[in-house]
């Protein structure tokens, strides 16, 4: 408030002191102007009263007949109706703002429900995940993960769907809903993803029923799914159209391209058969990135893109949330601060010295009887 104040003080002070022919009166509407920014109506108000004292003021001192002349009187009215619009605006956008904030927090609501964080351990897994909507003011767009714990593994999924907006949380959180209720039931990942291709299939059809077959092949999900077993140092995958996972494994950094692609899921008419599963090796302290292609598709001002394989290796020793943070860091220099695209990521890193449950398990194992000896 020391910023109007002073305006409306050193204003008033310079015109009185001011040869007659220069008015500096009217500079006084600054004052109300800028309080909106840091201020309510009210106080908008107040300050915008004391402007017009203050031209009142300047009247008086300058010259008492200029007070009843005229341009003098003319100039008051006028500061008065501003600075009651000003005020008029200022409750405007303070309703605007409680709006937004309305809106910030169902978005918050909605990224937790839909997109809930992953946990920090999951079996000998240590895990953690981040996204960066491409709006400023949006918590979800059209990338996913998910992670849940099956009989002796975890399943994982990373996808990301064809488009933004609504239409793209919707296609979302139906892949996500039926990955978390499939992943329990598929005895294979071949099962799973056909169950996938099946939901999202059937959630086009439903949503878009008169929509041609063009159409509907322009809506499709990219998606990765992921079967980490907790006894065996394997990892196995599917992946249907989505960019290839790096594997760190002592500073060495490897792209676990497919030996055969599936198209994305919902693009498919005819049923899915003979699903390819890739098997590589998945040992204690490697760590294995996930990520959509917003982050390497991530363009910066020279138009390069951002090569996630080469950064992330001086990363190697880092754990999956300090990898997260480093590259998130680094892709948002890289682009300027501003992504075009949504991005998600996915670290994995095999721990199983720190899960106390996992060791006990094996010690059991080699204490039983068949073991003995």
């Amino acid at each position: 408030m020391a910023i109007p104040l002073g305006l409306i003080l050193a204003i008033t002070v310079v015109d009185i002191l001011a040869p007659g022919d220069i008015h500096l009166g009217p500079l006084l509407i600054v004052a109300p102007a800028i309080t909106p920014w840091f201020a309510g109506p009210w106080l908008t108000g107040l300050v915008g009263a004391l402007a017009v004292a203050a031209q009142a003021v300047i009247g008086v001192l300058r010259d008492q007949d200029e007070l009843f002349s005229t341009n003098h009187q003319v100039q008051i009215a006028a500061l008065a109706v501003l600075s009651l619009v000003i005020v008029v605006f200022s409750r405007q956008r303070q309703r605007r703002i409680r709006q937004l904030a309305q809106v910030r927090s169902v978005s918050e609501a909605t990224q937790r429900v839909v997109l809930p964080p992953l946990p920090h351990r999951m079996g000998p897994l240590r895990l953690a995940s981040a996204y960066r909507a491409a709006d400023d003011e949006a918590q979800i767009g059209g990338d996913l993960y998910a992670a849940t714990r099956t009989g002796n593994g975890a399943r994982l999924l990373i996808g990301d769907v064809r488009g933004k907006g609504m239409t793209a949380i919707s296609d979302a959180s139906v892949i996500m809903g039926s990955f978390r209720d499939a992943a329990h039931r598929s005895a294979s990942l071949a099962e799973l993803v056909v169950t996938l291709e099946e939901s999202i299939r059937r959630h086009l059809a439903e949503h878009a029923p008169h929509a041609e077959a063009d159409e509907l092949y322009e809506q499709f999900v990219t998606a990765l799914v992921l079967d980490i077993s907790d006894e065996e140092p394997v990892a196995r995958m599917i992946s249907c159209g989505h960019p290839p996972p790096l594997l760190l494994h002592k500073q060495h950094v490897t792209a676990l391209y497919p030996r055969h692609a599936e198209p994305p899921l919902g693009m498919c008419d005819l049923p899915r058969t003979d699903l390819t599963v890739d098997s590589f090796p998945f040992e204690d302290d490697d760590t294995l990135l996930l990520y959509t292609d917003g982050i390497i598709e991530a363009r910066s001002s020279d138009g390069s893109f951002y090569p996630l394989a080469e950064r992330i290796a001086q990363w190697a020793d880092s754990g999956p949330e300090a990898l997260l943070h480093h590259i998130r860091t680094d892709l948002m220099a890289h682009v300027g601060g501003q992504l075009n695209d949504d991005a998600a990521a996915v670290a994995i890193q095999r721990s199983p010295t720190l899960d106390p449950g996992h060791q006990l398990k094996k010690m059991v194992h080699t204490t039983s009887p068949d073991h003995a000896g």
